[in-house]
């Protein structure tokens, strides 16, 4: 079985324990594609508490942030705690386009959901080529009738 060991990562972790401080913000790792007009973004939040998770969009930028508290308690000694708790934070740029008075969120199976449709504006559209009947112009139109007199 392979094991991908990062010494950056477990000294992290290592000094973490060993101060017993969160070492900030956590990265939540996500998806993000586009389904016809809308954008979906799925970040994986597993063993977070529904009521934790805070989602703000302040003009193009949308935040989201979750809290995972780890059980604790007097006389508990940890043998392997691999598990972080603390919070976890993403903050995505929209960018133009984004109707960010429809966006939604949905919590299961510890998956965060979050659908954002595209403006109104920035879909893209048809546009309809008119005609109008053919129109002779007066001087054209003298010309003609000469021609035909004689």
């Amino acid at each position: 079985m392979a094991n991908n060991f990062d010494p950056f990562r477990e000294f992290d972790r290592l000094a973490g324990a060993f101060f017993d401080r969160p070492a900030g913000p956590r990265l939540m790792p996500m998806d993000v594609y586009k389904d016809g007009d809308t954008y979906v973004l799925s970040a994986d939040l597993p063993g977070i508490d529904p009521g934790s998770v805070d989602i703000d969009v302040d003009g193009q930028l949308l935040t989201i942030r979750a809290q995972r508290t780890l059980a604790t308690g007097d006389g508990v000694k940890w043998l392997t705690r691999e598990r972080q708790g603390g919070t976890f934070l993403r903050q995505l740029s929209l960018g133009q386009g984004i109707d960010t008075e429809r966006i939604a969120a949905d919590y299961s199976n510890g998956v965060l959901s979050i659908t954002i449709p595209m403006s109104e504006k920035a879909k893209p559209r048809k546009i309809t080529v008119t005609s109008r009947p053919e129109t002779v112009h007066p001087a054209v139109e003298e010309s003609h009738s000469e021609h035909t007199d004689a």
